[in-house]
Order: C-alpha cells, then structure tokens, then sequence
C-alpha cells in the first residue's frame, strides 16, 4: 500500500514491450536495475508492466538497440494530474491554495469529542471550555493543559479530572465526574424518626434510640416510629439521635385523565428541504425565507460533518426536512387510552418509589366519564418510610429588643 503512493506520487506508466525475444528487455532492466511490477503477459512475444517515470527514460534509452517496441498505454501519478493544468494558472493557484489552507488549517481545531461523562451534559463542558478560550477555530498547538483544567474544574464542581489532547483537527475531552460524598450523619442533635406515610410495618432496626412500633403494625402518617428520648431508671430521661430505618407496606392509588377524542397527524405527502452550510460558528443558509405561515409541520434536522481524507474539515452541511401535516379529530380506543394511561401512571409510580423501595404489585381499572376515560392504578410498594426530625429541647427565647 505505501508503495504503490510512492508511485502514484512519483509518477508511473504502464507500458507494452513487443520483441521477438521479449525476456531480452526483462534481462535489461535487471541489469540496469530498473524497477517494474504488475508484469502481464499477452502472447509470447509481448508483455505489460509498470515502472517509474525515471525508470521508463533510461529503458528506453537502453532499448534503442534492441529490436523491439515500447508503447505507452497509461500514464499514472501526481505529475501527470497536475501537467494537465500547466495552462490553467488559475486552477493551480487554487490547488495550491487549498493545499496550504488544509495544512494550516490541520493546526486548529475544528471537532470535539467528549468521553467519560455521564451525569454532566456534554454542552455544560463544551460551554465551560468555550469560556475558557477552547472553541471551534482554537490554535491547537498554543492550548495549556495545565489552565484549562484548573479553571474547568472551578466551572464544574461535578467533575474531578479533565484533560484536553489535540489530535490533528480533533480535540479529545477525556472527563472524569466526583463521586459524591455520602450524607454525612450528624449524631449529635437530638432526633426522632417519624413516619413519612402510612403503611403496615414490616421491619424495624434502631440503631440508636427506642423504638416504639413493632412489626405488624399499622402507622398512619407523621407517627413516631423510634424515639430520641429514652427513660432510664437511674438519671431519669435522656435525649439521643434517634436513628434507623422502617421498613413498611404500603399503598398508593394514582389516578389520569385521558382524553377519547384526539387530534392525530395525517401526512399530506408534501415535503420541503431546507440547505445550509456551516462554516466554523458561522451559518450560511441557501434558502430565503425559512419560516412557512399557516401550515403544520414536522422539521427533521440532519448534520453532515465533511472530511477530505480523513482529515475533519470545518464545514458542516445542515439539511431540515419539512413534513407537511393537517390534524383531524378522531376518536381513541378505549383499550389503547387505558394502555396509556396504565403506563403514565406506572413511570411516575416508579419515579416516586424508587428513592425508598419497589413497587410489589398493581392493579389498572378505568371508568368512561363525559368523553374522558379515568384511569385508576392501584399499587402495593415495600418501601422505607422512616425520616429523621429534629428533636427541640429548649424554646426558643424572645428576640432581644434592637432598641436596648
């Protein structure tokens, strides 16, 4: 592979030898060691192959003795392009300007790929390197590792490492996020452990502090479940940091409205395309008017980074897409209404849970009402419902008067 574009780059040709003795030109090229490749024979008395262009000038300057014909079949290779534009001043003044717009310009930077984050959004990070003078167009060779990861991380509390490697046009964003700090349980203050809502116990573990429900037993919200004070028979009460956990069943009833009649999207086949072409931070649009009064429609927006040989160019072509649609009232399934509804409130039930527990079993039922259909989900969760109050052991005094 390198070298055949060595080759191409030299230049080289393929040619046809006709002799009546034929290996007499192979014997002669080995003997001036000229290079050739690509060797086809045609009859016994001819061949095809390949040399160099330097190579081709000294065999035919040696072959002037010997009966035979050479011919030319193909000329290939970076010279003979460009000797076809030696007329062509202007062609080759923009070659040669496009030549050396791509080697400056591989000194900046044009992509970014961002790797290793998962909670922080990636447009947080690029908006934090954009404040910090890394940008489309940065001078790659002239940024500081060593400051932009000093003030990022100022930025961004949330990450704990960032580094930046230039490659070529690429500039790789390699982050690392904080591993949060657990909270902190403070033991010092005063605290009972309450209900957060009712349920029927299933569990509790009292770490610190007396409990006061067992297993069993049903709590409404807001009850005491472990106690920070604790009654002793030598020193009377004491007051501790009431701490543990409750395990509880529990149950939820959520309830939607879903509308049976509807507006749903009916594609009237009619599209309309819309070009655009991007140049570093600047947007240059092939169209006049992009705003279309009076009709409903979908926009679809496509991206199309471009390359030239392999190498990432500044240059994106933005392509949107414009579905034409007319909305039409029609009238919902009641079976597909309850399905949806039975998964809207399913997601926000887990959302709701998912901090203390799980969701043990549920039950949908739903009832048509005025043209609404109303579902219900009934749910049994197993979920943690102790949380922890401060216990206050003096009142608090009155404000001292500013006056005095």
């Amino acid at each position: 592979m390198l070298n055949e574009l060595v080759n191409r780059l030299r230049g080289q040709l393929r040619i046809r030898a006709e002799s009546a003795f034929p290996e007499r030109i192979l014997n002669l090229c080995g003997a001036r060691e000229l290079a050739f490749w690509d060797v086809e024979w045609e009859s016994p008395t001819a061949f095809t192959c390949r040399l160099s262009r330097q190579d081709w000038h000294a065999l035919r300057q040696a072959a002037k003795n010997l009966d035979c014909t050479l011919t030319v079949i193909k000329r290939e290779g970076a010279p003979y392009f460009l000797f076809r534009f030696r007329r062509r001043q202007a062609l080759l003044i923009g070659l040669a300007l496009c030549a050396m717009w791509l080697s400056v310009g591989s000194f900046f930077v044009w992509d970014f790929v961002v790797e290793g984050n998962e909670t922080v959004p990636t447009e947080e990070i690029l908006r934090a390197l954009e404040k910090n003078d890394v940008h489309l167009g940065s001078f790659g060779l002239a940024l500081d590792g060593e400051r932009i990861r000093n003030h990022v991380l100022l930025d961004i509390p949330e990450l704990s490492w960032i580094t930046v490697n230039v490659s070529g046009c690429r500039a790789n964003v390699q982050v690392r996020e904080r591993v949060p700090v657990p909270e902190r349980v403070d033991r010092q203050i005063p605290s009972n452990v309450v209900a957060r809502r009712a349920g029927l116990v299933l569990k509790v573990r009292a770490t610190d502090g007396v409990s006061c429900v067992q297993p069993g037993t049903a709590v409404t919200e807001g009850q005491l479940l472990i106690s920070g004070i604790e009654d002793t028979d030598t020193v009377g009460a004491r007051v501790l940091a009431g701490l543990g956990s409750v395990t509880a069943r529990t149950w939820r009833t959520l309830t939607a409205a879903i509308p049976l009649e509807a507006m749903q999207k009916e594609y009237t086949g009619e599209a309309k395309n819309l070009f655009s072409l991007v140049i570093g931070k600047h947007r240059i649009n092939f169209f006049t008017n992009s705003s279309i009064e009076g009709a409903e429609y979908d926009k679809i927006c496509r991206r199309y980074p471009l390359s030239l040989f392999g190498l990432r160019l500044p240059l994106t072509l933005v392509t949107e897409t414009c579905r034409f649609y007319a909305l039409t009232p029609v009238t919902r399934d009641t079976a597909e209404a309850e399905r949806e509804g039975e998964r809207i409130l399913t997601e926000y039930l887990q959302s709701a849970v998912e901090p203390y527990g799980s969701v043990s079993s549920t039950l949908c039922t739903s009832r048509q009402r005025e043209g609404v259909l109303l579902v219900t989900l009934a749910a049994e969760c197993v979920e943690e419902i102790g949380v922890r109050l401060p216990i206050y052991t003096e009142e608090p005094g009155p404000s001292p008067d500013p006056q005095q």
